[in-house]
């Protein structure tokens, strides 16, 4: 699960809740339910503590120290990095490209050295590329692929044991977006999939795993998705997922039962393609903790993995392994 946002929440005393309606710690919830590692985005130099070098580096270590494994998301990004914004770092915006590369390359070391994930993603939903204007796919493509490879370099100076995902949204470009990158040095290949986004159509997301895997001989996982349990609201802050465009119908409602098999077919899904590795569900934590009140609280409360009481919801059970 990525779960990046936990700190925020319990600096706002945000409670959640077992199966048998008892408080808990969430990470003792998601564990005891089966869940083994958790992603975390890392930003350069966010405008709070959020997603910050030192609060992740902390966070990593909790995780581990609970046997959890740590998968680490690089924005190379002071904020969100998605397909439609790879922002540099305002520190990093007057370096020529040649040092753009060594900050790319150290920065990167320095993750690994000090968090020491076991996977670790060289950019987030890169179907464009990252580290804008240097590094587009498309009107940069040479400059993205010595970027994306001074990453992963970094990565391999440091670690032989660390993981490296290269990460997509969608399956739609993804065929041609490999086989731009066939030359880099990567272990897994991650897929973003939301139904609104990415369509609605289990089958093709299958065979569209399946085919990736098989071309272009790697692990592959849905590195991003969740799904709705509700169309309602719990606070005041419009939702991202809040009509049915965010829904495969009838066959998924937005129910606690439609999320429930929504994410038993997910997991079938990944159990059957070729060197499928697992999924991970993005947002579990983020409930209404601003308050029911509240302007600026959760825009993914009805796509959280605990319902609008706190109290962890029957998806949990897919988590657990055979």
């Amino acid at each position: 699960m990525d779960i990046s946002s936990l700190p925020k929440l319990r600096k706002a005393n945000t409670l959640f809740y077992d199966q048998k309606n008892h408080a808990s710690d969430l990470l003792t919830i998601l564990s005891q339910g089966g869940v083994n590692t958790v992603r975390l985005r890392i930003w350069v130099s966010p405008e709070t503590v959020d997603s910050s070098f030192e609060e992740v580096k902390s966070f990593s270590k909790e995780l581990r120290n609970i046997g959890m494994k740590v998968w680490i998301t690089v924005h190379y990004s002071d904020t969100w990095a998605d397909p439609g914004s790879q922002q540099l770092p305002q520190g990093w915006k007057d370096l020529a490209y040649e040092d753009l590369l060594f900050k790319v390359n150290e920065y990167t070391k320095r993750i690994v050295r000090e968090i020491a994930p076991d996977i670790i993603q060289i950019g987030n939903e890169i179907n464009n590329g990252f580290l804008f204007p240097y590094g587009g796919i498309y009107n940069n493509q040479e400059q993205f692929l010595t970027l994306l490879s001074a990453g992963v370099k970094a990565v391999r100076e440091v670690s032989e044991s660390c993981k490296i995902m290269i990460h997509v949204a969608g399956t739609s470009q993804a065929d041609w977006f490999f086989n731009v990158i066939k030359n880099i040095d990567y272990d897994m290949i991650g897929i973003s999939y939301y139904p609104k986004w990415h369509g609605g159509n289990l089958e093709n997301l299958e065979v569209s795993l399946n085919q990736l895997s098989q071309k272009f001989g790697k692990d592959i996982l849905i590195a991003e998705t969740s799904y709705p349990f509700t169309l309602g609201w719990n606070d005041w802050t419009n939702n991202v997922m809040g009509d049915n465009e965010a829904l495969i119908l009838p066959e998924y409602p937005a129910s606690e039962q439609g999320q429930l098999k929504f994410f038993q077919e997910i997991k079938e899904i990944v159990l059957r393609t070729n060197r499928g590795r697992g999924f991970c569900y993005w947002g579990a934590e983020l409930v209404a903790f601003g308050g029911v009140e509240s302007t600026n609280g959760s825009p993914w409360e009805n796509q959280a993995l605990f319902d609008f009481n706190g109290k962890i919801l029957p998806v949990i059970s897919v988590f657990k392994r055979e």
